[in-house]
């Protein structure tokens, strides 16, 4: 089948990583994926360059012409399917009309994230966004979206239930895999007998300062422990300055290159996602699958994947504290340590894999297709 894929490739992002892998699992089965996201270069191939005034990790902010050049480009290319991976623009209102009017099915993954508990006031502003695309998602054919606590907040904004789908990401964990070797390179490289890593955006939301608190009262450096923080963002020249190397703490900024994410992972004792709120992170499942012991808040879809010994959940109120107790423990006892790594490779083995992902997306298009195809 031929499928429009409305996503991102820049700025790097979860929902870049998201759009990546799923278009190439699908072009890898033999679909035709044509890649429309918001870039200022020519067209390449399958790939449609969306005009755009600004875009950032969070949002995008497309000029008047962008709706043009899509319904230009969805009339020429003549897809089976739109499925848009939103990226929080004006367009995601406008799609559900562009497809209506050239008879196309539309499907979105809805990455918003949230706190469905609303504890605190990142969480508060994320439900204005669940607000806010609520009446939108009612018309899109299916949206996917990542656990139920999250369906059922947009069935109470009034998303009929049945055009929502629950099927959370995942990872390719042939790629993603424990190495021993990658261990001993990384700890060598940074000079550290523990390495734990926080990979995602230096942003409010994902309260990395918390954190970095706890990690500089636990005198976790004093321990040989470094702390790499993979990832970008507005307050990281806020915090840099307090927290550095003297404390254990390692800037390395957005890192694209996978085979080096991964080999940073492979070679972490601990993964930390401090976040308030979330979607479903595939930074935590790409550690997961990599075989780090994982400590990250109930925020969004997260805990139910590290729940029941696959990792240690915390509450996204008072993170600092929690982790002044919890970081001497790992540091102190790698058989833990260890055992939680196992039990999170063998979660993500058992109900997070790409292609468990991927045939769940594949079904989901063969369904909404068929009724089409059989009044064909």
């Amino acid at each position: 089948m031929h499928i429009a894929w409305l996503g991102k490739k820049t700025p790097f992002c979860g929902n870049v990583t998201y759009s990546r892998e799923i278009t190439g699992a699908l072009t890898n089965r033999g679909h035709k994926v044509s890649f429309m996201h918001f870039a200022d270069t020519k067209a390449d191939g399958d790939e449609v360059p969306l005009p755009f005034l600004y875009k950032s990790q969070v949002f995008t902010i497309p000029t008047i012409r962008a709706k043009r050049v899509l319904e230009r480009s969805l009339r020429r290319r003549k897809p089976d399917l739109v499925h848009a991976s939103l990226s929080l623009s004006p367009l995601d209102f406008l799609l559900p009309e562009i497809c209506q009017e050239l008879d196309l099915p539309l499907i979105s993954t809805f990455h918003t994230p949230y706190d469905g508990k609303r504890r605190n006031v990142t969480s508060t502003t994320q439900l204005l966004a669940y607000q806010l695309y609520a009446p939108f998602l009612a018309k899109y054919d299916r949206t996917i979206i990542f656990c139920e606590e999250q369906q059922d907040l947009l069935v109470k904004l009034g998303v009929p239930r049945d055009r929502i789908m629950i099927i959370p990401n995942g990872v390719d964990e042939q790629k993603y895999t424990p190495e021993i070797g990658s261990i001993k390179s990384i700890k060598n490289e940074f000079s550290a007998r523990q390495i734990y890593v926080y990979q995602g955006r230096i942003s409010t939301e994902k309260n990395v300062e918390s954190l970095l608190k706890a990690w500089k009262y636990c005198n976790m450096s004093n321990y040989g422990c470094k702390l790499l923080l993979v990832g970008d963002g507005p307050l990281r020249p806020n915090l840099e300055p307090f927290y550095n190397l003297e404390h254990g703490v390692v800037w390395l900024g957005a890192i694209r290159d996978d085979a080096r994410r991964i080999e940073i992972l492979q070679g972490a004792d601990v993964f930390i996602l401090p976040s308030l709120v979330e979607g479903l992170s595939l930074s935590l499942l790409e550690a997961m699958s990599c075989g780090v012991a994982c400590v990250a808040t109930d925020a969004g879809a997260d805990a139910s994947v590290i729940a029941n010994g696959a990792g240690v959940v915390i509450n996204t109120q008072g993170v600092s504290g929690q982790l002044r107790t919890i970081l001497p423990i790992l540091r102190e006892h790698a058989a833990w340590r260890e055992s939680l790594g196992k039990a999170a490779r063998q979660r993500v083995l058992d109900d997070y894999t790409l292609k468990g992902n991927v045939d769940r997306i594949e079904n989901l298009y063969r369904e909404i297709l068929t009724p089409i195809r059989a009044v064909g």
